[in-house]
Formats: structure tokens, C-alpha cells, sequence
């Protein structure tokens, strides 16, 4: 179990992010950063992520807790594929990703006492050929409207859409945990229990 000494805010609502926090046994309180999420013009999007997640971090930053935030984006041949505004648009991300290898990137930031730090993390992840009917049952059963790419890999069939992943796993759920983990050892140590 990872414990630390301060107070940690999770700036996201991501349930999955959430979840992720608590299977390795943190404590944490919610508070969501409602931040404009502008993609930065002509930035890789490892740099992009880093970015939008210290944004993130910056509007909820305080002087007694850890503050950690995320970003998220699905990446296609150089094509950022974001959140699906409906069941069409997802449907349409789905089989653009049919078949073919794509990048998850999530953007780390933590903030504390003046301090900073951001990460990012980049996973392979490539989808088997899907039917259209396939696509239709996985977007009725999992309605994935709040999901970067239109899936989520940890979803009761969203494991079915995938052939194999070349990464960290939880990367592609939203939170790269051993990435964290690094984080919190490197550079903030005095932190840990």
C-alpha cells in the first residue's frame, strides 16, 4: 500500500482514475479541475498531455495538499482523437481505430509546496478488425461518451476490441501508475511514508 504524508487531491472526475488511486491504496479527496482543455497548436503530444495536465493541476494547486492531475488523448496517425460527442462520433472513431496501432499519451502533473513536476507516458495499443455490429454493441453496452478514442480498454467488452498492447497497461485506463509511482519517488520523496 502507497501512503503518504500529506493530503492528496485527484484534480479529475474520472471514475477510472479514481478507482486506479484506490487499488493502490491511496487516500485522496476529489476536486475537478473545470479547465478549458485547449490542445496546444505544433507541440508533440507527450508535451501536449504534460501541458494540459499542469493547467489542470494549476487551478486547483494549494499550499497543504499534493495535487495530482491528468490528461488523456488517443493519438492515430497523427490525428488527436478526443471524447465522442455521441453515439455517431464514437461510432466513427471505432472504425478509424479497426484494425490498426494507435497511441494512448497521458500527462502527468503534481504540485506541492512549490514545487512541480510532469510526466508523460506513451502506450501502443492496437485494436483487432471490429464488425460494425461489434462497434454497436460495445458502444450500447458501454456508452464510452466520456473516453479519450471512444473505449476504454477496462470496460466489460472493451478488452474484447483489443489485440495487444505494447505499454503500461494503466495508461491506457486514464492513470499510469508505475509512472506515478516514479514520480512520487523522484521527485518527491520526503512525501512517501
Amino acid at each position: 500500500m502507497l501512503r503518504l504524508r500529506v493530503p492528496l487531491i485527484l484534480a479529475s472526475r474520472s471514475p477510472r482514475r479514481k478507482a486506479l488511486l484506490e487499488q493502490i491504496g491511496l487516500a485522496f479527496e476529489v476536486r475537478p479541475a473545470d479547465t478549458p482543455e485547449i490542445w496546444p497548436e505544433d507541440v508533440p503530444p507527450g508535451e501536449a498531455v504534460e501541458h494540459l495536465a499542469l493547467e489542470k493541476a494549476t487551478a486547483i494547486s494549494t499550499s497543504d495538499a499534493l495535487v495530482l492531475a491528468a490528461d488523456t488523448v488517443v493519438v492515430l496517425e497523427d490525428t488527436v482523437l478526443g471524447k465522442p460527442d455521441g453515439a455517431d462520433h464514437a461510432s466513427s472513431m471505432l472504425r478509424r481505430l479497426s484494425g490498426k496501432t494507435h497511441t494512448v499519451y497521458t500527462g502527468l502533473a503534481l504540485m506541492y509546496g512549490g514545487h512541480q513536476t510532469t510526466r508523460h507516458t506513451a502506450t501502443s495499443v492496437t485494436f483487432a478488425e471490429l464488425t460494425d455490429e461489434e462497434i454497436a454493441q460495445y458502444i450500447a453496452a458501454a456508452q464510452p461518451y466520456d473516453k479519450a478514442g471512444a473505449y476504454g480498454i477496462q470496460d466489460d467488452l472493451g478488452a474484447l476490441l483489443v489485440a495487444r498492447i505494447d505499454g503500461e497497461y494503466t495508461n491506457v485506463i486514464g492513470l499510469p501508475l508505475r509512472t506515478l509511482y516514479h514520480a512520487l519517488r523522484t521527485d518527491f520523496p520526503s512525501l512517501l511514508h
